[in-house]
């Protein structure tokens, strides 16, 4: 008996989705940073044994899009949920259950298995208990919940909102509760032969990878909007034996935009390619020349035309 099936991650941004997956798939395949929307694409993670495939899915964080790339990346997130078998709902221990209720009903509505993951639980806090109104109550000493009463309480209001879910917590980061999720992960499985050769670990090609590690190094060297307006298009992959060299163009919106990813006397720039190249070299395992350039791409984040030459079509 083989089973394989479709397990698919979806959820608000920066509640762990990224970080799971890496998790789950024991291989670095998605940008897990501290910022929202660092996800932009549907990213699959394979993992194989001899008797089962699972398939696993990272999605963009569910938002109300403001331009054309959002638009495309709650499209990503929304095709998550016709070609599941199991989906994965995550939250943390932070969030507002109620946020994006829109799209909260459309999980309601699932016939597959939900399971929802209430990450982060590494850093609930201890709280003042409230007392009972009485005087007695006033004076007495200061009583401190637990993590466990709080976490009570999360668990109740999504058991409310999700009645059909199992409700896991976890802590992604630490790996709490990763073992128990794959275990019962596996249990809801069908049966079916592998979707993709056992040696295969994504979807994606090397390109794709090439990218967003040059990406994931602007979300962390860069403030406020300039991560969000840079998109990267890989121009040259070519890989020998000994080394792979790799041109990479940086887009920004605007000319100002590109003079700070560049910086005085392109420091900016040289720091955001050593960084960039370390991480390739680690990826990839082989020697890496990466040569970066910066153009100005106006408004591609508004442009269907250039989304779609950047891959963001869902279909």
């Amino acid at each position: 008996m083989h089973k394989a099936g479709f397990v698919n991650i979806v959820g608000n941004p920066n509640v762990g989705k990224s970080t799971l997956m890496n998790q789950l798939v024991g291989e670095r395949i998605s940008i897990a940073t501290f910022k929202a929307q660092t996800t932009r694409h549907r990213i699959m993670g394979i993992v194989n044994t001899p008797d089962m495939q699972i398939v696993f899915s990272d999605t963009p964080g569910v938002l109300k899009p403001n331009y054309k790339l959002q638009e495309s990346m709650l499209a990503f997130s929304e095709s998550a949920l016709h070609d599941a078998d199991v989906l994965l709902y995550v939250t943390d221990v932070v969030e507002n259950p109620e946020k994006n209720m829109d799209f909260l009903q459309k999980v309601q509505k699932m016939k597959i298995p939900v399971i929802l993951l209430i990450n982060k639980i590494d850093s609930l806090p201890l709280s003042p208990s409230k007392g009972k109104g009485n005087a007695k109550a006033k004076s007495s000493p200061l009583r401190l919940e637990g993590p466990g009463e709080a976490l009570a309480q999360i668990v109740e209001k999504w058991h409310s909102l999700l009645p059909n879910a199992e409700i896991l917590p976890i802590s992604a980061l630490n790996k709490f509760g990763i073992d128990m999720l794959l275990k019962r992960i596996q249990e809801l499985l069908p049966e079916s032969p592998a979707f993709f050769d056992k040696d295969q670990l994504t979807d994606k090609p090397a390109r794709f990878f090439v990218s967003e590690i040059i990406r994931e190094k602007i979300l962390l060297y860069y403030d406020k909007e300039i991560p969000y307006a840079v998109e990267v298009s890989v121009e040259s992959f070519k890989e020998s034996q000994q080394r792979i060299d790799i041109h990479a163009v940086i887009y920004v919106e605007r000319e100002s935009q590109k003079g700070i990813v560049i910086g005085h006397q392109g420091v900016a720039l040289k720091k955001i390619g050593i960084e960039s190249r370390r991480a390739l070299e680690k990826f990839f395992g082989k020697k890496i020349n990466l040569e970066t350039y910066v153009k100005v791409d106006k408004d591609w984040r508004s442009s269907q035309r250039e989304l779609d030459n950047f891959g963001y079509n869902p279909e």
